[in-house]
Parts: C-alpha cells; structure tokens; sequence
C-alpha cells in the first residue's frame, strides 16, 4: 500500500441522498425510486457545481449536475447489503455490521404488550398509537395533548417508537425520561430500530418541532469499526445524531447539531482543531427529515444547494493526511408517493490531497467497504468488506 501516511478521515453522510433504486427495490414497494435523480427532473435540474467536480454527475445521470471529465475526487455508488433501508441498518453497514433480517415495524400501531407496560411505566395514557407523518399527527392531536398532558406515540414505516410532545407541557428531562422507559421496554421481538423523542411548541395550527429531538437506538449487536480505532487509541468524533445511532459505542466525543448549516460548521470546527489521529463521523439530516419525508423535492433540491455551497470550505479544510469520504445511508426520493424511505444505492465520492481523483470505484456491493476501507488506512484488521483503499491512494 501507498506509504503516505493518512491520519485522520472525515465522512460526511447525505441523509437519505440515494442515487437509484437497488435491485431488490421492489421487495420493498421502492420500484422507481431515485432521490438525486427524481428530485432533479421534478424542479428542472439541480444546481451542484462542487458536487459536480467532484464526480457527482460520473456516478449517475441527474440533470443539472453533468459528468465532468476530470473528476476532483474519486467516485462509485454503494449497495446496501443488510436487509432493511433505514437509518440504523445503513450506519450500522458503513460501520461494518451487516443484518440478516430488518428491525421490526408497526403499520397498525404498536401491540398493547408494548403501550399497556409504557403507559404503566409513565404513569398515563398515550394518543395516537399509530403510523403517521410527525407534523401531521401533531396537527391532529396536539390540541388535546395540550388539555390531556397525554403524550402522543406514533410510528412510520421505519422501525421507530416516537414519542411527541409539547416542550411546555412535558419538559425534557420527562420525554427523555418516558423515551428510556420505552427503550426498556422494545426488546426482543419489539426491538425496534430506535426510539426517538420529538418535543415541539407553539400553539394549536402553528405547532413547531424544536432541535431537542433526541434518538435511543439499540445498541449495535456487534463491535463495529469505531469500536477498534477507539479500542486502539484513536479519536472518533460524532456530529450530530451520530452518537445516537450507535448508543454512544466507540465515541470518544460528540457534537450535537441542529440542522445541517450547524452540522457543516460543527464537522469544520473539528477538522481545523482536532490534532488526534481518528475519524470525524457526521450525519446531516435535514435531507430526510425536513423534505425527503415531506415529499417535498423543491426543499429537498434547495438543501443539496445550499451544503454544495458550503463544499469548498469543507475542501479547503481537508489535511494533507487526510481524507474525505461523502455518502449516504439509504434513500428517501420526495417524488414518489411514499414518505418513506427508499431502499437505494448511495453515492460515494473520496477527496484528498493523497487521494486518486478520477477513480471509478465502480459499484460496491456493501456499505461494509467503507469500514474495511478505514481500517486498512489505519493498519488495522477488519474481516467485513472490500477495502477500496489501493484504489484511492496514490
């Protein structure tokens, strides 16, 4: 391997940014889906000049973002191989964990040997107990969760217990409290993915979610790659709901944020001033939660924008023993009638001073490569994936 020594890695994962449908699509009602490409063709073309130097257009055809020929990074697309396409499973992949069998969901509601022992645990009784959008069952039932106190619980076809509530009528420290009551209670066959807390405020007809969501996942079932650097002396850095998704397993430090602007400036902040050997691990989640749930590809197309402008800083920060590696975690297309996710490839693109530019990684067949990938970088063993990492490095 190449004998420039890289010391630190940045990923950075697009939220849902999916770049065509998998070939098993269909199994999951996803047949069509394609979040960067639909979403172009529905507002007329994406406007992502940095994405597209970076290769971003050599990975998929997306109109507005047009193939270049000398790509600044190095480009391919992924393929999900655990079974399952939400946010859990597709970290969990990129970390090295692949799963047989996805998480369970709730298109009925949950059973009432999972709210019956919730409720008693709380100490009242919920609203809702149903699959719906946030903002909308928010709508529909925060007026009389203002009166009731009762907290409203809900789910998606993700496998999520969510919990809402009025930051006013139930404070914080009490959600998060009834969240880690449920947490206990979804084991087993009721071990969802994660259970999430969703305060908001305002008053009836202008009801608002706040930036104190707080994910509890499932602690991963097997050590993961942020386990072994962390177990060999390396730092890993969290932002944003990164720490969540991984229960806090194999991070050292973790950044809250509040949208994806906070994401970038929080993911800069610590590629100028963290001097350790390690990785930076950001989620940016605005993509999914804010439009790609929404069905809504304007405010979708308009995200992509605005962190592709934000791209060069994001370059410019980048070491010379350093790389940097832009994904996703699954799809969530705004254009089908689906609010769900989608079961996608994602898009891979690898930038750094050391790095090949131009390289087609080509189609990778797991996630998992990215840890393989890591590791092999840091001269560490990791038997889950195909490193890409003599293909990158010059």
């Amino acid at each position: 391997m190449n004998k420039k020594i890289i010391n630190r890695i940045t990923v950075i994962v697009m939220d849902s940014v999916g770049i065509g449908e998998l070939p098993d699509a269909a199994q999951y009602n996803d047949s069509g889906s394609n979040t960067l490409a639909n979403c172009a063709r529905a507002v007329g073309g994406l406007e992502l000049p940095n994405l597209a130097r970076l290769g971003l257009g050599n990975i998929e055809e997306i109109t507005g973002v047009p193939p270049v020929q000398k790509p600044a990074a190095a480009y391919g697309k992924m393929a999900e191989q655990s079974a399952g396409k939400d946010t859990t499973t597709g970290h969990w992949e990129l970390a090295g964990i692949l799963l047989s069998s996805p998480f369970p969901v709730y298109p009925n509601g949950f059973p009432s040997d999972v709210i019956k022992p919730f409720e008693q645990r709380i100490g009242r009784e919920v609203l809702g107990n149903t699959m719906a959008s946030g903002t909308q069952i928010i709508e529909e039932l925060g007026e009389e969760h203002l009166k009731t106190g009762k907290p409203i619980v809900y789910t998606s076809a993700d496998s999520v217990f969510q919990i809402a509530a009025h930051e006013d009528i139930i404070p914080l420290k009490k959600l998060y409290s009834f969240c880690l009551e449920a947490r206990n209670i979804l084991t087993g066959e009721h071990a969802v993915g994660r259970v999430i807390a969703r305060p908001f405020v305002g008053q009836p007809g202008a009801f608002k979610r706040t930036a104190n969501r707080h994910d509890y996942s499932l602690q991963p079932i097997a050590p993961t790659i942020l386990n072994l650097l962390q177990d060999k002396g390396l730092d890993v850095a969290a932002v944003g709901k990164i720490n969540d998704i991984f229960a806090g397993e194999g991070i050292s430090r973790s950044v809250h944020t509040t949208g994806n602007m906070d994401g970038v400036d929080q993911t800069l902040k610590l590629m100028r001033n963290m001097n350790s050997k390690g990785l930076i691990f950001t989620n940016l989640v605005d993509f999914d939660s804010l439009y790609g749930h929404r069905n809504n590809p304007q405010g979708y197309a308009d995200a992509l924008r605005a962190f592709d402008h934000r791209l060069p800083e994001v370059l410019s920060a980048v070491r010379e023993d350093e790389i940097l590696i832009l994904t996703a975690d699954h799809g969530c297309d705004p254009t089908t009638p689906s609010t769900d996710h989608s079961r996608e490839y994602v898009p891979l693109l690898v930038y750094g001073k050391a790095v090949a530019a131009e390289t087609n990684l080509g189609t990778r067949q797991s996630f998992t490569d990215v840890a393989a990938t890591i590791a092999e970088i840091f001269g560490l063993s990791w038997d889950q994936g195909k490193s890409f990492a003599s293909q990158i490095l010059n």
